[in-house]
C-alpha cells in the first residue's frame, strides 16, 4: 500500500529482553535446584521452595509480554484514499451505569456528551446508555442531556474544540472560545438541576417538561425497585427527526434499562451489555461496537477515524476481532501513590501481546466488530432471530412501534432462557471480570485484537482516591479471574491449547494474580520472625547463592523499572507501584482468594460491587497531597499493619543486636528485608501513630494488628530456635 493507514515495529530493546530471560531462566533454575537439596535439612526450606516457584511462574508469564513488544503508528490522512466518508461504518456506543449514587448521572451525562460530540457522521452513530440500576434519577439527567447536546455538539465543531466532555472544558481557565460563557451558563444550569434531582432523590414536578416525559417517569411506581422491575427503553433522540441548532442531524441517543426479575440471575454487567447488544441489533446494529464506562470520557474527537485505519484495512480485516485503546486517567497525583494507572495492566502489557494475538478487552475504550460477539471467524455462531444477526440491515426508524416492541422483548429478563447468550454468543458470562473472559473466548475462537496507544489519550477517566476503593476493586477483579482460572476455559490449559503457549500464559499472568500473595506474605513474615530468632533464612553474603539471589532481586527489578520508565512513567511513580503491589498480596489479593475459595465452596459471596465514583473534598485534598487514606475499618488493612508491626519490630531488633556487637554474619539478607518493609510501610505507621485526620488508620484495625503483631514476634523471642 503506498499510502499506508497504519504501521508497527517491535520494540528496539526486544533482543535484550530475549538475551536477558534466558540468562534469568537459569538462573532460577539454580535457585529451585538449590532449595530442592536442601528441602530435607530445613522445614524453612519448603515454605521459600514454594514462594520462589511462584515467583518463578509470574515471572514467566511477564516474560511473555517482552518477547515480542509492538508498537503502532496510524495514518488518519490517509483514510480518504480507501474509504470516503459517506462509507464509514456505523457506530454503537455502549455505556454502562448501574447506581446513581456512585455514579453520578452527571459524569455518565458528560461522558455521552464527549462521544456524542466526535469527528463522525452524526447519523452513523447511535449513544446507547444501560441503566442496571433502573434509575428515574439517570433518565431524568439523559431527557436533560438530550436538550443541552443540541448546542453542544455544534459548539464544539463549528471551534474544533478538543476537549469535548463539557466538565473537562470548563475545568480549564483559558477558555476563549466565541459564545463559550452562554455555553457554559447553560452547562451548569443544566448541572444544578440534575444534581439537585440527585441529592432530593426524586424529580419535582416542575422538572417534568412534557406529557412525554411524565408518561415516562410514571413507570417509576411503588412496585419499581432496582432489583424487580420491567424494561424501559427511551428513545431520547432520533438521528432523523431530531437536529441541532445548526439544523444538522444529531445522533441517536437510546435509554436502555432491562427488565430484572428477583427470581431470575441478570449476570452483573455482561447481562447488561448482551442486553445492549441485542437492543442496539434490533434498533440499528452498527458493525463497529464501542463499550464505554460510565466514568471514561473522550478525550480526542478524532479516535473513531484512528480505529479506521485498522478496520479498513482488507488484509488484517478478515480476523480482526477489536481494537482496545489503553485507559488512562485525569487527576492522578504526581507519585500515583494508589498504582491507580495500572500501567502495566493498560500499556505496557497489551503492548507485549500485540506482537502475539493481540491485548486483552479491559472493559472499556474497546472498538469490537460485531460479528466476533457471534462465533469465530470461520465458525459463526449465530442466533435464531435473524434480526439480531450482525449482517442484518435494520430498515425502520427506531421509535416504531415494531423495532420498540421487539427491542422490550429482547431486555426481557426470561429471554436467554434456554439459549446460548453468554456461552456462546455475546459477552462472556461465569466470572466477574467480564471483559477479561470475553476477550480470552474471542481468542480463542481464532479471533486477533490490536492495540493502539496514541500519544494524546483517547479516554481518560475517574479513579479511585482513597486506599479502600482502590483495593476493593481490586479485590473484585480478583475474584472474576480466579473464576476463570478454575473454569474448563483457563487460560493456561484451554486458552494455551488454542491460542498457544505464549498467549496462554500472557492471560495467566493477570488470571493468576491473587498467587502473588504467596511470596509477599513469606517475605513479609518469615525472614522476620527468624531474624528474631536468630536463624539465617539465606547464605552467608560472601556464599555465591547470596550473590544468584542479589543478582535475581535486582535484575527483576531493574528490568521492571526500565519498562515502567520507558513506557512514560518516573521512577517515583515505579517506587510507589512496586508498594502497591506489596500492598495488594498483604489486602486485595489476599482477601479476594480467600473470598473466591468461600464461593467455590457454595457458602457464599457478596458479589459484584460498584466502586464509587463521588468524590469527597477532603479525601481529594488529602489524595492530591500524596498522603494515604486508611478511614475506613477494613479486615483488608489488618494484615498490612500487622507486617508493618512485624517489620519494625525485627529491624530494631537487629540494629540492637549490631550495636551490641553481636555477629550478624548471614543475618544481611533479612536485615535488608526488614528495612524494604519498614520503609514501604511508612504510610502506615503515619496513619497508625500520629495522624489526627479522617484518614487516619482506625483505631479497631491499629489495635487487632498491633496485638497480633506484638503476639508473633514476642512468641518467636520466648521460643529460641523455634
Amino acid at each position: 500500500m503506498s499510502s499506508p493507514l497504519h504501521i508497527s515495529h517491535l520494540l528496539g530493546r526486544t533482543t535484550l529482553n530475549r538475551l536477558f530471560a534466558i540468562i534469568y531462566a537459569l538462573g532460577i533454575l539454580a535457585l529451585i535446584n538449590h532449595h530442592l537439596l536442601k528441602l530435607r535439612h530445613s522445614a524453612l526450606t519448603a515454605i521459600f521452595l514454594i514462594a520462589d516457584l511462584v515467583l518463578a511462574f509470574m515471572w514467566t508469564t511477564t516474560t511473555s509480554f517482552r518477547l515480542y513488544p509492538t508498537d503502532r503508528e496510524v495514518f488518519p490522512e490517509n483514510l480518504d484514499k480507501v474509504l470516503e466518508e459517506k462509507d464509514f461504518p456505523a457506530l454503537d456506543i455502549f455505556i454502562c451505569t448501574a447506581d446513581p449514587y456512585k455514579e453520578p448521572p452527571m459524569n455518565v451525562v458528560n461522558t455521552a456528551l464527549s462521544l456524542m460530540a466526535y469527528d463522525y457522521p452524526p447519523e452513523k452513530m447511535s449513544v446507547y446508555v444501560s441503566d442496571d440500576g433502573g434509575s428515574e434519577l439517570t433518565l431524568f439527567a439523559f431527557f436533560e442531556a438530550a436538550k443541552f447536546a443540541k448546542i453542544w455538539i455544534p459548539f464544539c465543531r463549528v471551534n474544533n474544540i478538543v476537549d469535548r466532555c463539557p466538565e473537562a472544558l470548563f475545568r480549564s481557565n483559558d477558555i476563549t472560545f466565541s459564545g463559550s460563557a452562554n455555553i457554559k451558563a447553560k452547562y451548569e444550569k443544566m448541572k444544578m438541576k440534575v444534581e439537585s434531582v440527585v441529592d432530593r432523590g426524586s424529580i419535582s414536578a416542575e422538572y417534568i417538561a412534557n406529557e412525554e416525559e411524565r408518561k415516562v417517569f410514571d413507570k417509576w411506581d411503588e412496585g419499581f425497585t432496582r432489583h424487580h422491575h420491567p424494561a424501559v427503553i427511551q428513545v431520547l433522540l432520533e438521528s432523523k427527526q431530531d437536529e441541532d441548532m445548526k439544523g444538522d442531524p444529531m445522533p441517536n441517543l437510546i435509554y436502555v434499562s432491562r427488565e430484572k426479575n428477583k427470581a431470575r440471575p441478570h449476570n452483573f454487567k455482561a447481562g447488561a451489555l448482551n442486553t445492549l447488544l441485542r437492543v442496539s441489533a434490533v434498533m440499528t446494529n452498527a458493525p463497529i461496537v464501542l463499550t464505554q464506562d460510565c466514568d471514561m470520557y473522550s478525550n480526542d474527537p478524532k479516535t473513531p477515524q484512528r480505529m479506521l485505519c485498522f478496520y479498513a484495512d482488507q488484509s488484517i480485516r478478515h480476523n480482526l476481532g477489536y481494537i482496545q485503546f489503553p485507559q488512562r486517567f485525569h487527576g492522578i497525583n504526581s507519585a500515583d501513590i494508589y498504582a491507580s494507572e495500572y500501567k502495566r495492566l493498560y500499556v505496557i502489557n497489551p503492548g507485549g501481546m500485540d506482537g502475539l494475538k493481540g491485548p486483552c478487552y479491559v472493559g472499556s475504550g474497546c472498538f469490537f466488530v460485531r460479528q466476533v460477539f457471534f462465533g469465530g471467524p470461520s465458525s459463526p455462531e449465530f442466533p435464531e432471530a435473524h434480526q439480531l444477526w450482525p449482517d442484518h440491515v435494520v430498515k425502520m426508524p427506531i421509535r416504531n412501534h415494531q423495532v420498540l416492541d421487539l427491542a422490550h422483548e429482547v431486555a426481557g429478563s426470561n429471554y436467554e432462557n434456554n439459549s446460548t447468550w453468554g456461552s456462546k454468543m455475546g459477552f462472556r458470562y461465569g466470572s466477574l471480570s467480564e471483559d477479561f473472559f470475553t476477550g480470552l473466548h474471542q481468542h480463542c475462537r481464532g479471533w486477533k485484537s490490536i492495540f493502539f496507544h496514541p500519544r494524546r489519550p483517547a479516554f481518560l477517566g475517574d479513579l479511585p482516591i482513597t486506599l479502600y476503593d482502590a483495593l476493593n476493586q481490586n479485590r473484585r477483579w480478583c475474584i472474576g479471574l480466579l473464576e476463570a482460572v478454575f473454569s474448563k476455559y483457563s487460560p493456561l490449559t484451554f486458552g494455551s491449547r488454542f491460542m498457544g503457549p505464549l498467549m496462554g500464559l500472557a492471560y495467566a499472568h493477570n488470571a493468576f494474580w491473587p498467587i502473588w500473595s504467596i511470596p509477599i506474605i513469606t517475605y513479609s513474615f518469615v525472614p522476620q520472625l527468624a531474624l528474631l530468632n536468630r536463624t539465617s533464612v539465606f547464605p552467608d553474603e560472601t556464599n555465591v547463592w547470596f550473590i544468584l539471589y542479589v543478582f535475581l532481586f535486582l535484575g527483576a527489578n531493574v528490568q521492571d523499572c526500565l519498562d515502567f520508565m520507558l513506557a512514560r512513567g518516573t521512577f517515583q511513580q515505579w517506587w510507589n507501584d512496586q508498594r502497591i503491589w506489596f500492598i495488594r498480596g498483604l489486602s486485595s489479593y489476599l482477601f479476594g482468594f480467600m473470598e473466591f475459595s468461600i464461593k467455590w465452596l457454595g457458602i457464599g459471596s457478596k458479589g459484584f460491587h460498584v466502586t464509587s465514583k463521588v468524590v469527597d473534598n477532603e479525601q481529594c485534598k488529602r489524595y492530591n497531597n500524596g498522603v494515604f487514606e486508611f478511614g475506613v475499618p477494613s479486615p483488608m488493612f489488618v494484615p498490612l499493619a500487622t507486617v508493618a508491626i512485624v517489620n519494625l519490630v525485627a529491624f530494631v531488633f537487629g540494629i540492637m543486636q549490631i550495636l551490641k556487637g553481636e555477629n550478624m554474619n548471614g543475618l544481611f539478607g533479612q536485615m535488608f528485608l526488614s528495612c524494604f518493609g519498614v520503609v514501604n510501610s511508612w504510610p502506615i505507621y503515619e496513619a497508625m501513630l500520629w495522624r489526627t485526620d479522617s484518614g487516619k488508620m482506625p483505631r479497631v484495625v491499629s489495635v487487632i494488628s498491633t496485638l497480633v503483631g506484638l503476639t508473633l514476634c514476642m512468641l518467636v523471642l520466648l521460643v529460641p530456635n523455634a
